[in-house]
C-alpha cells in the first residue's frame, strides 16, 4: 500500500528534505537566486509534509487529533501565505525529531530487548538410544534429559542429574559472580555455564521457565499504564483540539495567519506524551537487569510511596532453610514416636516440617491416613490406628491437648533459645518437643538499615512462630515491631489496621499462606524462589530471593517517580514559555519554536534514559 510505503521511507524523505533546504540556503545567500531557493524550498516541504500528512491521516480516521494533525495545518497554512522556508525547515524538523525520538527510545528498550535476545532457542536431548542430538527447545519436554556443555545457555529449568560447574545466573538475579553447580542442584533457563559439563532432567520448559515467566512479566509491565499516563492520555485527547481552537480564535481577533499557525507548532504537546512512558520503560528495564521486576507502572508510582514495610519472617529474612537444634522425649517408646513424627511431616511441605524430616530421617516414613492440615498451626493425622497430632502449643489447645507444669517449662526454655516448637502428641499424650531455629539472612541487618535511609517508617514482621521467637530476630536485625502467634487471616488483619491507620504498606513474603497478605497490601513483594501463587500474586518479585535488591527496588521506583515528575515540569514548562514567547517578543517564529519543542522532547527522553543507569 503506497501509504505504508511512504512511511517506511519516511528518514529518506527527511534526508533529500534536508538535502534542498541546504542546497536552497545555498542558491539564496552564495548565488542570490531567489526563484531557485523557493522552488528548493517547496520542494522540501511537500516532500517532508506527505508522510507528516499520511500520519495524521490515519489519527483522524480514528477519531484522535495528533500532533501530526497540528504540524500539518500549520505546514499547510505556511504554504498558503507563502512562507516556504518556514515550512520546510519545520517538517524537517519534525521528522527529524521523530528520528532522534525513535532512536534513544530504542535504547531505554535495550535492556528488555536484551532479555529476550537470552533466551535460549537450541538443546542437546538424549534419545532413547543414550546419544544427544541437538533440537529446537521448542521440541524439550518435562522429564527430558539435556546435556549442557560449557558456553552453552541453559535450555530450561530443571536438576542437574551429573556433572559440576559454574553458571552466571546474571540473567536471572541480576548477580554476575558465577554460582556453583552438583547434583541434585537446580538450574535455570537463559543462564550461561561458564565451565564444566552437566546433565540435567528438564522440570519446566518454554514459557513455564522462571526465564519464560521474567520475560512475560516485563512485556505485560511495559504495556500497563499508570494513572499519571491514563490522565495524560485524556489530557492530550482535549488539550490537542484545544490547541487548534485557540489558533483559531488568534487569528479571528489578529487576522494574522502566520501567527496562528505559529501557535499550532508551538502547542504541540510531544513531550508531554512521551515523558512518562519512557520514564516508565527505562525504570522497569532497570529493574530487570538487576533482578527485580516491577509488575507495571502502577506498581511504580505505588511502590515510590511506601512507608511501611511489613515482612513474614521464614524464608523472608531467615533463609528458611531451619534446622533441628533441641529435642526433648516425654516417653521411652522414642523410635515409635519419631517414626510417626516423621510420617505425618512428610505430608507438610512447611519449613519447619521439613527440618524435622531431614533431623529424624527419610527410612522411618508409615502409612499416614486422614490427613487434616491446619493453615498456622500443624497436622492431626491417623498412623497405625493412632492420632498423631505434630505442630505449635496453639494447636494443642484447640485439640483440648494437656500440657504439663515440666512440658510448659521446657517450652519457655526452648523459646527463650529462640527457637520454633514443634510439640507431638499421640492419642492425646505429649510425647515430644522439638526446638528448630532458623538462620537469619546474610546482610539482612544492613538492607534494613538503608530502607530506612529511603525514608521507610515501619519495619515489622509477623511471623505464626513463638511471640519471643520472633522479638529474638526483631532485635538482631533493627525491625521497628515484630508480632508472632499469627495464622495467615491475623497477618491480612494487621496489614489492614496499617492501611486504615492511613499507611501505604508494602508486603515482602514467598508462602502460598502469604497470598492473601501479598494481594491485600498496597505493594506486594514476592522472593523469587517462593511458590508461584505467590509470585503471580505480587507486584514486585525479588529473583533469587535476593533481599539485598529489596533497596534498589525502593529507590529505583522513587527515582522512576521523581524522573517522570521533571519530565512534566519540562514538557509543560517548555509549551507555556513558548507559547508566552510568540505573544511577548518578536523572535519567536514556527522554525524556532519546532527546534525548541523537539529539543524538549529529547530532554525528556535523555532525562529518562538516565534511570538505566541507576544503582
Amino acid at each position: 500500500m503506497m501509504q505504508n510505503w511512504i512511511l517506511r521511507k519516511k528518514n529518506i524523505w527527511m534526508l533529500i528534505g534536508g538535502i534542498l533546504i541546504v542546497l536552497a540556503f545555498v542558491s539564496h545567500y552564495g548565488f542570490t537566486n531567489t526563484q531557485l531557493s523557493h522552488v528548493l524550498m517547496m520542494i522540501a516541504s511537500v516532500l517532508g509534509a506527505v508522510p507528516i500528512a499520511i500520519q495524521a491521516y490515519q489519527a483522524l480516521k480514528v477519531k484522535v487529533v495528533s500532533i501530526d494533525v497540528l504540524v500539518t495545518i500549520a505546514v499547510t497554512g505556511a504554504f498558503i501565505i507563502q512562507a516556504y522556508e518556514e515550512s520546510a525547515i519545520v517538517t524537517f524538523l519534525f521528522l527529524f525529531g521523530a528520528y532522534l525520538e525513535q532512536r534513544t527510545l530504542n535504547r531505554t528498550r535495550s535492556a528488555i530487548r536484551e532479555l529476550t535476545e537470552m533466551a535460549p532457542e537450541r538443546a542437546l536431548k538424549q534419545l532413547d538410544s543414550g546419544e544427544f542430538e541437538e533440537v529446537d527447545v521448542d521440541e524439550v519436554d518435562v522429564g527430558d534429559v539435556l546435556l549442557v556443555k560449557t558456553g552453552a545457555k541453559v535450555p530450561v529449568d530443571g536438576t542437574v542429574l551429573s556433572g559440576e560447574g559454574h553458571i552466571n545466573e546474571a540473567s536471572i538475579t541480576g548477580e554476575s559472580v558465577p554460582v556453583s553447580k552438583w547434583k541434585d542442584t537446580q538450574v535455570f533457563a537463559g543462564t550461561i555455564l561458564e565451565n564444566g559439563t552437566l546433565q540435567i532432567v528438564a522440570n519446566r520448559v518454554g514459557e513455564d521457565t522462571t526465564f519464560g515467566k521474567i520475560i512475560e512479566l516485563v512485556e505485560e509491565a511495559q504495556d500497563s499504564k499508570s494513572e499519571a499516563e491514563r490522565f495524560i492520555d485524556r489530557f492530550s485527547k482535549y488539550y490537542t483540539p484545544a490547541v487548534l481552537v485557540l489558533g483559531f480564535i488568534v487569528w479571528l481577533i489578529s487576522r494574522d495567519v502566520e501567527l496562528a499557525i505559529t501557535i499550532l507548532v508551538l502547542g504541540c504537546p510531544g513531550a508531554l506524551v512521551i515523558g512518562v512512558p519512557v520514564s516508565n520503560v527505562a525504570g522497569i528495564g532497570n529493574g530487570a537487569r538487576h533482578g527485580v521486576l516491577l509488575k507495571g507502572s502502577e506498581v511504580i508510582q505505588d511502590f515510590s510511596k511506601v512507608d511501611s514495610i511489613v515482612f513474614d519472617k521464614t524464608g523472608t529474612l531467615t533463609l528458611g532453610n531451619p534446622k533441628v537444634a533441641d529435642t526433648k522425649f516425654y516417653t521411652d517408646e522414642v523410635d515409635q514416636v519419631l517414626a510417626y513424627t516423621t510420617s505425618v511431616e512428610n505430608e507438610s511441605d512447611h519449613p519447619l516440617a521439613k527440618a524435622v524430616v531431614e533431623h529424624i530421617g527419610a527410612e522411618r516414613f508409615l502409612p499416614v491416613e486422614r490427613t487434616n492440615v491446619v493453615k498456622g498451626g500443624g497436622i492431626v493425622a491417623s498412623v497405625d490406628e493412632h492420632i498423631i497430632v505434630v505442630g505449635n502449643q496453639a494447636l494443642m489447645d484447640q485439640e483440648n491437648i494437656p500440657l504439663s507444669d515440666g512440658v510448659r517449662e521446657d517450652i519457655e526454655t526452648f523459646q527463650n533459645k529462640g527457637n520454633s516448637l514443634v510439640l507431638i502428641s499421640v492419642d492425646g499424650s505429649i510425647r515430644a518437643l522439638m526446638g528448630i531455629r532458623d538462620q537469619i539472612r546474610p546482610g539482612v541487618p544492613d538492607v534494613l538499615q538503608r530502607l530506612k535511609k529511603l525514608r521507610v517508617k515501619n519495619l515489622i514482621v509477623l511471623s505464626g512462630d513463638h511471640q519471643g521467637t520472633v522479638d529474638r530476630v526483631a532485635r538482631e536485625i533493627g525491625l521497628t515491631e515484630a508480632h508472632g502467634h499469627l495464622l495467615p487471616a491475623d497477618k491480612s488483619a494487621y496489614i489492614k489496621q496499617l492501611q486504615d491507620r492511613g499507611q501505604i504498606v508494602a508486603f515482602v513474603g514467598d508462602g502460598v499462606n502469604d497470598s492473601p497478605s501479598l494481594a491485600l497490601a498496597d505493594i506486594g513483594i514476592a522472593m523469587g524462589n517462593g511458590t508461584d501463587v505467590a509470585i503471580e500474586t505480587s507486584d514486585v518479585v525479588l529473583m533469587n530471593s535476593d533481599i539485598s535488591r529489596l533497596p534498589h527496588a525502593l529507590g529505583l521506583t522513587k527515582a522512576t517517580a521523581r524522573n517522570m515528575r521533571q519530565n512534566i515540569m519540562i514538557a509543560v514548562g517548555v509549551v507555556l514559555f513558548l507559547l508566552g514567547s510568540v505573544f511577548f517578543s518578536e523572535w519567536m517564529n514556527m522554525s524556532i519554536g519546532m527546534l525548541v519543542h523537539e529539543a524538549s522532547i529529547l530532554l525528556v527522553i535523555l532525562n529518562g534514559m538516565r534511570l538505566l543507569r541507576y544503582r
